[in-house]
């Protein structure tokens, strides 16, 4: 049976709000909730970015049941992945096990901050797969000293291993990320339904993990003003994956989705009260293979009202797929 998970989206909530929601998610019966981890908004008109791991270990004191999950981090540039090892084997224990690391190669709009410019693709799939592998060292608990093309680590040693292992889902994009990364990690993580996808994960992974994806939604009692809300704040994501790594900036993100009109947007998310619609698209991941879907409720100011009116009946029409 698929689980069905809610997003926790730093870009548009502050941290106090964000717990409420976890808490809220939680009661309502979601099976797990992902936090992205941004240093900075897509658009101005989100206005937030509050520290995903800070907020995380507020959600895992709030929360009992649910799962948890960075949706996701890059272990690279703005972190070392010394760093990610640390963090996430102490939520885990916060947690008591509840914690998943989503790791991937990172967008140029939060790693750019540190000021050492913005590697290729091919360069930064190379990183993320020695940053899993220096994570893994670690999370051994044993004494570590690493010497590789682009991290070292001198004698570090996590000394507060959790007794639960940190599973890691890492963001795959085709075929050759999946040769490359899916050996390292425990799950996949995907953001389209994209049912070639899992095959090749299946084929070189195995059978036994989670497939792991995310859908935006706009749900409003009136279909404009949802609409109107998706138009504001998450236009950028027409942009689709090669464009969106790559912006430095929330202005870069305002220029590249100034033609993007609300009907185009209207059509690359469900948008409007119709919970059957928002479950149809829903269904199209869980037909091409994925285990796991967290729910992406665009705008802050929608969230309470989404919270309190219809995620509880979108979970039960999600139960019934």
């Amino acid at each position: 049976m698929a689980r069905f998970g809610y997003t926790l989206m730093t870009e548009q909530s502050g941290p106090r709000e964000l717990v409420r929601y976890a808490v809220a998610a939680e009661e309502l019966g979601y099976d797990f909730e992902v936090s992205s981890d941004h240093f900075s908004p897509w658009l101005t008109s989100q206005g937030h970015a509050p520290n995903a791991w800070v907020t995380l270990g507020a959600v895992a004191q709030a929360t009992s049941k649910v799962e948890l999950m960075t949706y996701v981090t890059c272990p690279t540039m703005r972190y070392h992945p010394a760093l990610v090892a640390q963090q996430s084997a102490t939520l885990q224990i916060l947690s008591e096990g509840r914690f998943i690391l989503g790791l991937g190669s990172g967008e140029n709009l939060n790693e750019h901050v540190i000021g050492e410019g913005w590697p290729s693709v091919a360069v930064r799939q190379d990183m993320l797969q020695e940053a899993i592998e220096i994570i893994r060292e670690l999370h051994t608990g044993e004494l570590t000293t690493w010497e590789g093309e682009y991290f070292r680590v001198d004698s570090a040693r996590i000394w507060d291993v959790p007794e639960t292992p940190v599973p890691i889902g890492v963001a795959v994009s085709g075929d050759r990320s999946i040769e490359r990364l899916a050996p390292l990690a425990d799950h996949l993580v995907a953001v389209e339904p994209d049912a070639d996808l899992i095959t090749g994960w299946n084929e070189t992974h195995g059978p036994g993990s989670r497939k792991i994806g995310q859908i935006p939604i706009s749900w409003d009692p009136d279909e404009k003003t949802a609409i109107a809300r998706a138009h504001d704040q998450f236009r950028w994501f027409a942009g689709g994956w090669s464009v969106n790594a790559d912006l430095p900036t929330p202005a870069g993100f305002a220029g590249a989705s100034a033609f993007v009109r609300p009907e185009d947007v209207a059509e690359s998310m469900p948008c409007g009260p119709d919970l059957d619609k928002i479950a149809e698209a829903v269904q199209e991941y869980v037909e091409a293979g994925f285990t796991d879907v967290a729910i992406v409720q665009v705008g802050d100011e929608a969230q309470a009202r989404f919270l309190a009116e219809a995620a509880g009946p979108l979970l039960e029409r999600l139960r019934a797929l």
